[in-house]
């Protein structure tokens, strides 16, 4: 239940359904687990779930261990969701997402320079729409800024809350 779950809300976020299940395997077991495990109890090639892993590992929700005298690669699970949030959020700087986002306002662009012969109602339809989109992907981008900023505030604030406590106990 809680693999398929896993699976559904990573396919929501538009990643493969083998990555939620991977986590959700590596999530809930208390060893650190292999990528022939995890193929096998997913129910993918094991390239696939290879590529998963990847995904998985850049988003630092899992991490690699090296075991002596073993050939393959296990994994284990971070825990720290406010961080794996941080990093999918921080995805939004890649230039692919970058121009998939452009997309909207080059579209929007092109409708407003549709020639005057064009069908006028529903060049404006179509400049409502993508205008409406546009207002909302801008609005999403400057929230995710603004909590990726927050969250760096947050760090900085530790730190010098941790190293004045630190710089006290020496000096006592």
């Amino acid at each position: 239940n809680f693999i398929q779950g896993l699976s559904r809300i990573a396919a929501f976020w538009g990643f493969p359904k083998s990555m939620g299940a991977a986590f959700a395997v590596v999530y809930l077991s208390p060893e650190p687990v292999s990528l022939e495990e995890l193929a096998s109890q997913v129910g993918v090639s094991k390239g696939a779930m290879s590529t998963s892993i990847r995904n998985l590992e850049r988003l630092g929700m899992v991490e690699k261990h090296v075991r002596v005298g073993e050939r393959r690669d296990f994994y284990s699970a971070h825990t720290d969701f406010w961080d794996m949030l941080k990093r999918v959020l921080m995805e939004r700087d890649k230039p692919e997402f970058d121009r998939a986002l452009s997309s909207v306002s080059q579209s929007l662009d092109m409708v407003r320079e549709a020639q005057p012969g064009d069908d006028a109602q529903l060049t404006a339809f179509y400049a409502e729409r993508l205008t409406e989109l546009k207002k909302f992907f801008d609005s999403l981008d400057k929230i995710v800024a603004l909590l990726l900023a927050l969250d760096d505030v947050r760090n900085l604030s530790l730190t010098r809350l941790l190293g004045a406590r630190s710089a006290s106990k020496n000096s006592d």
